[in-house]
């Protein structure tokens, strides 16, 4: 536990009172966060400006919060600023110096960039001018290597990015139709992460209350919250793609089987849920009760719920069926051409 002494301490030890780091950090990747972490390291507060015009596709919003959820003692400030001022040439690094300190209203002691014009956009600001890893020897990445080719760099992405950048395929389906199966069996032929469904554990943790038949909206709320926490939580660790078996959506499905009725509260919750593609597993493999399933007579009607909304929603979706091999092969279809299309 650091004590409040120590940790003022360690805050005056720090070489600079104040820092600043500036960029598009579009998008962050590996190379932004270990030039963050070398200013952090040494300055008592850092202040991080994320610069937006209206050519950047990713939202500047989404982009701060990427480095606000990576460093939370950093003060993450967005600014918006003409397209002409879009340039790494050192012909505008007074004028960009001059509006800087105007949107800050104070000079900062150091200037940290990994770039040849951060030195006299320092000088002309008053500040000292801290180089890291000029040559890209720590790190061999830029933004623009990921733009051009985000696919072939993925590692070099921070979790943050990832978890933003990954395609989200939720497999969805009616009780023993296989979706669990479907989901590890995708995980493993991508080599990467796969979202279990929290709702089957909150389900069984309750199954010994005499309240399990008692259901409630807010329980459903609850459900679909956390699965949508756990989603994103998992997809920081996707190898360009992660597999949800279930996702906030089906547990509005759920909620209108055991509650009578479609949750707009629930449904607000879904709407939070980022999709690429659904895939439904059909109902032509033998129901097995493991003790936790309404039974073989409400199968064929909730798949049909399941069609009927993503249908309503215009949601993308396909149904796969038959053996497993043949199930994994029909969804890899889709998959692979969703892969192969990306842009950032």
């Amino acid at each position: 536990m650091v004590t409040k002494s120590g940790y003022q301490k360690s805050m005056n030890n720090k070489t600079y009172k104040t820092g600043l780091v500036i960029g598009k950090f579009y998008p962050f990747h590996l190379g932004h966060q270990f030039l963050l972490e070398t200013a952090i390291k040494q300055c008592q507060r850092l202040t991080v400006i994320v610069c937006q015009t209206d050519r950047y596709q990713i939202p500047v919003e989404i982009r701060a919060k990427w480095i606000r959820n990576t460093f939370p003692d950093a003060n993450v400030r967005i600014f918006h600023h003409d397209p002409e001022m879009d340039s790494d040439s050192v012909n505008v690094s007074e004028k960009w110096a001059e509006i800087t300190v105007r949107f800050l209203k104070f000079i900062p002691v150091a200037v940290f960039s990994s770039e040849s014009y951060g030195e006299p956009y320092a000088r002309y600001m008053g500040s000292k001018h801290v180089l890291v890893d000029l040559n890209r020897k720590r790190v061999t990445i830029s933004g623009t290597r990921i733009r051009n080719d985000l696919k072939n760099n993925w590692n070099y992405l921070t979790p943050e990015s990832k978890a933003y950048f990954a395609k989200r395929i939720v497999i969805v389906g009616a009780e023993s139709t296989g979706t669990t199966t479907l989901t590890q069996d995708l995980a493993r032929q991508y080599k990467t992460a796969w979202v279990p469904e929290y709702g089957r554990a909150y389900y069984e943790g309750k199954m010994t209350s005499p309240t399990l038949n008692n259901w409630q909206t807010s329980e459903f709320v609850h459900i679909a919250s956390i699965q949508n926490q756990i989603e994103n939580s998992l997809s920081k660790h996707a190898n360009k793609v992660v597999f949800c078996d279930t996702n906030a959506f089906a547990t509005e499905i759920w909620h209108e089987r055991y509650v009578g009725f479609m949750s707009n509260a629930v449904k607000k919750v879904s709407q939070k849920a980022l999709v690429d593609l659904y895939i439904v597993t059909d109902t032509d493999i033998p129901f097995v009760q493991d003790g936790t399933r309404d039974g073989q007579h409400q199968r064929q009607h909730m798949h049909n719920r399941f069609i009927e909304e993503l249908n309503k929603r215009k949601l993308p979706y396909i149904v796969v069926s038959g053996p497993r091999k043949n199930r994994l092969k029909q969804a890899m279809s889709l998959i692979d051409p969703l892969l192969s299309s990306w842009k950032v």
